[in-house]
């Protein structure tokens, strides 16, 4: 699959990756802040999430106990929640062009479905074939931090309070962790690696260096 926004007469779109903890959301402003320093209109959204529908699948994943959903029927409500979002919102956004700086995307859901829950990589992407037609982002930024260091940041955020994915025990984030940087090794040129465990307008730098190509096309 490739990415399909290309043309200049559209927007950029960029997703945000990383486990839980890693700082995804508050790079996203920090992004969005630099991006509008160079005139770039830029538009925050979230997986699962963005739309009404998709908002409301979000509630069904995260809710509940982590039995509610076995990892087929997660895998597919993620899929249909992202059809919806790339239809109704990224898409005519990235018409309009605008950037659009998206929390979470495909490989959130190839990490967390595939690598941490054991269904086969294939299927998540022939899921989001059919869902959303195989649209991809224009670069993918993912966030990277040790188990240590992003569990405290996590405890320090939510306390005991956490969703039904977040609370999954510590192998379960180690192999997302390490299905993230797989996909960064496998497609170095559209996904980069980002270390996040440096202050955080250090990493929104690297974020920004990373980026500078396309602000300069």
């Amino acid at each position: 699959m490739a990415s399909q926004n290309s043309s200049a007469t559209f927007g950029r779109f960029i997703a945000i990756e990383g486990g839980e903890g890693c700082g995804k959301s508050t790079q996203i402003k920090q992004i969005a802040s630099r991006l509008a320093k160079h005139g770039i209109d830029a538009i925050i959204t979230r997986e699962p999430g963005g739309t009404d529908n998709a908002e409301a699948i979000r509630e069904l994943l995260l809710s509940g106990g982590d039995s509610r959903w076995d990892s087929r029927a997660e895998a597919l409500l993620f899929a249909a929640a992202r059809g919806d979002h790339v239809r109704n919102l990224i898409k005519p956004a990235l018409m309009r062009g605008q950037w659009v700086l998206c929390d979470r995307f495909l490989e959130s859901s190839r990490a967390y479905q595939s690598g941490g829950s054991g269904l086969s990589d294939a299927m998540i992407l022939q899921l989001h074939d059919i869902g959303s037609e195989g649209f991809l982002p224009d670069r993918v930024l993912i966030l990277d931090l040790d188990e240590e260091r992003a569990n405290s940041r996590v405890s320090q955020r939510d306390g005991e309070a956490r969703d039904r994915i977040g609370g999954r025990p510590k192998e379960f984030h180690c192999a997302v962790r390490a299905a993230f940087k797989h996909y960064a090794q496998q497609e170095c040129e559209r996904i980069k690696l980002i270390n996040a465990a440096a202050d955080i307008d250090a990493v929104t730098d690297t974020i920004m260096d990373n980026l500078q190509d396309m602000i300069d096309a």
